[in-house]
């Protein structure tokens, strides 16, 4: 397990991104919308990690309530992880409570689940692999 991704919570990608640009010296590498979560993300590469920003594009979003509740800022941790369905039965298997079990397609094509905060200190964690 590595890992993969810093996912931020932004108001203004178009901000946000002239931000991270000047902050990092580079721009980023990719723009997606993930219609299904109400959200559009830029990826910046960080030495062997790399910036998530997520903008909410409709208001019903899992970011705009972050948002609306916590305000701009760090959103979730991401692992990267060889076999998402091993994981998550191990993880169950530690204990670890699950917001859905089964993997769904995210961004930057990857599968993903998400751990329920409550049993991660209150941080939100999202495994992550890469698609076939």
């Amino acid at each position: 397990m590595k890992l993969e991704h810093i996912g931020i919570a932004v108001q203004s990608l178009g901000v946000s991104d002239e931000l991270f640009a000047k902050l990092l010296g580079k721009e980023f590498y990719k723009k997606e919308s993930v219609e299904r979560e109400g959200v559009t993300t830029s990826f910046y590469a960080a030495g062997e990690s790399k910036i998530e920003l997520l903008e909410a594009s409709r208001e019903e979003s899992p970011i705009a309530k972050f948002i609306g509740k916590k305000g701009e800022g760090i959103h979730h941790l991401a692992f990267g992880v060889d076999d998402i369905a091993a994981e998550v039965q191990r993880l169950k298997k530690e204990g670890f409570e699950f917001i859905s079990e089964e993997p769904k397609e995210g961004a930057d094509n990857k599968l993903v689940v998400f751990l329920h905060p409550k049993s991660t200190n209150g941080v939100l964690v999202e495994l992550c692999q890469e698609k076939p």
